[in-house]
């Protein structure tokens, strides 16, 4: 189906600072993550966040892959050929795409969380499907491209327009998202040129897709380098 057309911007903070030319096509997407990775010269450590500790519980808007075994085994594939790298792999339950947090857990009574689910179920877009590409990264992590972005897109405006009404405001607009896939956390400084050395090669594995049907409301927190979470609220899609 024809997605609405969102217009990205660029911004110096976001991973890739500039968005690519074309927003449907996987080839063009992978290819424009792959070069903005592979310009990066070092890379920092993912888990160094001002903020995050490991009381830290916070709630997040998330597509979440739990019943995918395709993407557990290309992901595993990955993983064991970065192994040497001593990169955090993520756990085989661990996959997700962060769409956009709500709140601190401490701030967000389950009232509101009520409110905030209520909010976001009309809104919801369609299902969709996603091609998830090897392999790019970032200055904080290894990742797979997804596409195509419109359908993400969407889904983030939707959950951003809901929160509006409750005070709640993403911490990034949709213009700067930039959807990913997370495999495995860079855990300290370094060049990064070896990641990229090692990366180059998966990049000849093939695609998969991912069927995307619901979006989850999750509780995040983080656990011996890990995202782990419970899942407040699935929500279905279309």
């Amino acid at each position: 189906m024809p997605w609405p057309h969102i217009q990205l911007s660029a911004d110096p903070a976001t991973f890739p600072a500039h968005p690519p030319t074309d927003l449907s096509d996987p080839e063009v997407i992978s290819a424009h993550d792959q070069a903005a990775f592979d310009a990066v010269e070092t890379m920092v450590d993912h888990w160094d966040r001002p903020g995050w500790t490991a009381q830290t519980r916070a709630y997040y808007w998330m597509l979440t892959f739990p019943d995918s075994a395709a993407l557990v085994d290309l992901a595993l594939r990955c993983q064991q050929h970065l192994a040497p790298l001593g990169l955090d792999s993520v756990p085989d339950d661990g996959f997700h795409i962060t769409l956009t947090r709500v709140g601190s857990a401490a701030a967000l009574p389950l009232s509101r969380l009520d409110d905030v689910i209520s909010a976001a179920a009309p809104l919801c877009p369609a299902a969709f499907r996603l091609r998830a590409v090897p392999l790019a990264g970032s200055r904080g992590a290894v990742r797979l491209t997804v596409a195509p972005w419109g359908p993400v897109l969407a889904l983030h405006a939707a959950l951003s327009k809901s929160m509006a009404p409750l005070g709640l405001a993403p911490r990034k607009p949709t213009a700067l998202f930039r959807p990913h896939l997370s495999l495995a956390y860079n855990n300290r400084p370094r060049p990064a040129a070896p990641v990229i050395k090692a990366v180059t090669p998966l990049r000849g594995l093939a695609p998969i897709d991912l069927d995307v049907r619901e979006v989850q409301l999750v509780e995040l927190r983080r656990e011996d380098r890990a995202y782990r979470w419970d899942v407040v609220k699935s929500l279905p899609l279309g």
